[in-house]
């Protein structure tokens, strides 16, 4: 999808923005992908959820695998789900026949824990759909699927603008086609793309070899 000749970005792509830029980068840029234990038993576990279907109960409507977008993020995906519930006061939407309020639900592999980036990709979910259908979503939730619990979310504005500020960082990366460089932490252990991001090496080890690679281009063009 194009947005005035610029490609929508993956709004998954926000969560791994939000994590690590740098893997952001590896993935966007670089398309590169290992898959770990923790994003294999992830997958699976979205298998059950990743069907697009709709189920209706009276006047409540879930929806799954709904594809939603935004121009002034220039971002577009999917909504594992979104619990429409009818409201005369609520807006109108393509696959209910009656106004509803909305309220998205991201699913995610583990057990219940505080994780930034995941309020951010549901709130941006959440802010495709206020564009979409012109309404107000003043809060979601993030369901951890081993643990069968939900963790409600307020998307007020602090978090709101980190989706913008880290939009336009995923649109930086994208535009300048780099890959970040890492900021060694905890984290990078568990990360399926640790053999290809080398988090541990110095950045004048790898400023280096960028250098050696351009000169090698440049011999290349001579």
């Amino acid at each position: 999808m194009l947005l005035n000749d610029t490609e929508y970005l993956p709004l998954s792509y926000l969560s791994q923005t939000a994590y690590c830029p740098r893997r952001v980068g590896l993935l966007l840029n670089e398309r590169i992908w290992l898959e770990s234990a923790d994003t294999a038993k992830g997958r699976k576990e979205h298998e059950s959820v990743h069907t697009q279907r709709i189920e209706r109960r009276g006047s409540q409507v879930k929806l799954y695998e709904y594809s939603v977008y935004s121009d002034s993020l220039g971002v577009s995906g999917k909504c594992d789900l979104i619990e429409a519930q009818g409201d005369p006061s609520g807006c109108r939407i393509p696959a209910v026949d009656f106004p509803v309020t909305l309220y998205p639900v991201e699913y995610k592999h583990g057990k219940l824990r505080e994780e930034q980036e995941y309020k951010i990709q549901l709130c941006a979910q959440a802010m495709c759909l206020e564009e979409m259908y012109h309404t107000h979503i003043p809060e979601g939730a993030v369901f951890y699927i081993s643990s069968h619990r939900r963790q409600p979310v307020v998307l007020d504005e602090p978090l709101r603008q980190s989706v913008q500020e880290t939009a336009r960082q995923l649109r930086q990366i994208r535009d300048a086609l780099t890959t970040p460089y890492a900021q060694y932490s905890a984290k990078c252990k568990r990360c399926s793309l640790l053999e290809y991001c080398m988090p541990s090496v110095k950045r004048s080890a790898d400023s280096y070899c960028e250098q050696l690679a351009q000169e090698a281009k440049e011999a290349e063009a001579l």
